[in-house]
Parts: C-alpha cells; sequence; structure tokens
C-alpha cells in the first residue's frame, strides 16, 4: 500500500480546516470574500507540488500560512478571539498586557505570510526561472512584496465593488488609515527575516 503524500495530507487537513470555519460563521459573506485568497492559494500550492516539484518542508510552510489565513477569515481577522484563547491556555490575555487597543491578528499572519511563503516562493522560482540560489531567494522576496500590495489592491477593490455597504468591516482597517501599508511593511520584514536563514543556511552548505 503506497503512502499518501505529505502535501496531500496538509491539504486535507487545510480542507478539514476551512470546512469547521464555515460552521455558524458570524460574518458568512465576509467571510466568502477573503476565502478567494485561499483559493488563489491553493491554487498555487498545487502548482508548486505538482509541476515545480517544491520540498514537503516549503509546501507545509505555505499550508501553514493558508490555515492561518482560514482562521482570520473565519472572524474577518479583526474579530479573531486569541485573548480568550490565551486566557484559557495560557491564564493572559495579550491585548491587556502589551496595551494593545485593536486585535492584531491581521498584522500576525501579514508578517507569517512573509515568513512562511518565502521559502515556497524561492524554491518555484529557482525551478520556473532556473535562477541561481542566491538570486532565488531575492525573487521570493520580491515576489512577497508584490504579492502583498496586489492583495491590498484585489482587497480594496472586491470590497468596494461586491461589498461597499460592508467594506470597512470587510478591510478590517479598525480605524487605522495605514493599515495597509503597515501589512506589508510585516510581510517585506517577514521574507527579510527568511531570506536571512536561507542565505546562512546556504553559506554553511
Amino acid at each position: 500500500m503506497s503512502r499518501v503524500p505529505v502535501p496531500a495530507l496538509a491539504l486535507l487537513a487545510l480542507a478539514l480546516l476551512l470546512a469547521a470555519s464555515l460552521v455558524d460563521a458570524p460574518w458568512p459573506e465576509e467571510q466568502a470574500l477573503q476565502q478567494f485568497g485561499t483559493a488563489g492559494g491553493v491554487a498555487y500550492f498545487l502548482v508548486a507540488w505538482r509541476r515545480w516539484k517544491a520540498s514537503n518542508a516549503a509546501l507545509l510552510l505555505f499550508a501553514l500560512f493558508l490555515a492561518l489565513h482560514v482562521v482570520g477569515a473565519r472572524w474577518i481577522y479583526s474579530y479573531v478571539p486569541y485573548d480568550a484563547w490565551c486566557e484559557a491556555a495560557l491564564g493572559f490575555r495579550p491585548t491587556q498586557a502589551c496595551g494593545w487597543e485593536r486585535n492584531h491578528y491581521d498584522r500576525f499572519v501579514h508578517a507569517s505570510y512573509g515568513v512562511l511563503a518565502t521559502p515556497l516562493f524561492a524554491e518555484t522560482a529557482r525551478t520556473w526561472l532556473a535562477a541561481a540560489r542566491g538570486r532565488s531567494i531575492a525573487v521570493a522576496v520580491l515576489l512577497v512584496i508584490a504579492t502583498s500590495a496586489l492583495y491590498e489592491l484585489g482587497e480594496w477593490i472586491v470590497a468596494f465593488v461586491a461589498a461597499p455597504e460592508r467594506a470597512d468591516r470587510y478591510l478590517g482597517q479598525q480605524g487605522d488609515p495605514w493599515d495597509a501599508q503597515k501589512d506589508m511593511f510585516l510581510a517585506t520584514a517577514g521574507a527579510c527575516v527568511t531570506a536571512v536563514v536561507l542565505v546562512a543556511r546556504r553559506s554553511r552548505s
């Protein structure tokens, strides 16, 4: 009996998480809009796995990012109850402990995008573009920057074309006029951190 490939198991787990996130969703219409990003991510995952033969490690990291996004989409990011989760598990509420005035789950996921997507971007750039390893890492960072900007633009367009009456809730700015810029910065910073790790690993090999 052949073993189930690791990427297939990751996709199955992601599908189960997505299905669970749809049960009694508090904002189903906004959540559906958020899942456009999930669909695009899964399509890229499949191409990277089947066509570009990406490594299991890079695919699993990217699947973890998609899982974080699915969780965020469930509560349209602004209302992810991480305070309640941390209090139940660890006995403290991050918002109170850090003096935050907003829900920072969206910031966490944007930074995670840079950290977790960069390895897969680097591997696919190396395969698709036949780029050297160092150059593929640079391309990966640029891809994170470009896709972060495109996502913010796409989010804005979808909000005002498909659901203008719910745009503020869908965009999740939480009163911050610089929300998009901060999100893009965090994604870029996360990508740079991972790039440094990848370069350091390369220098040791």
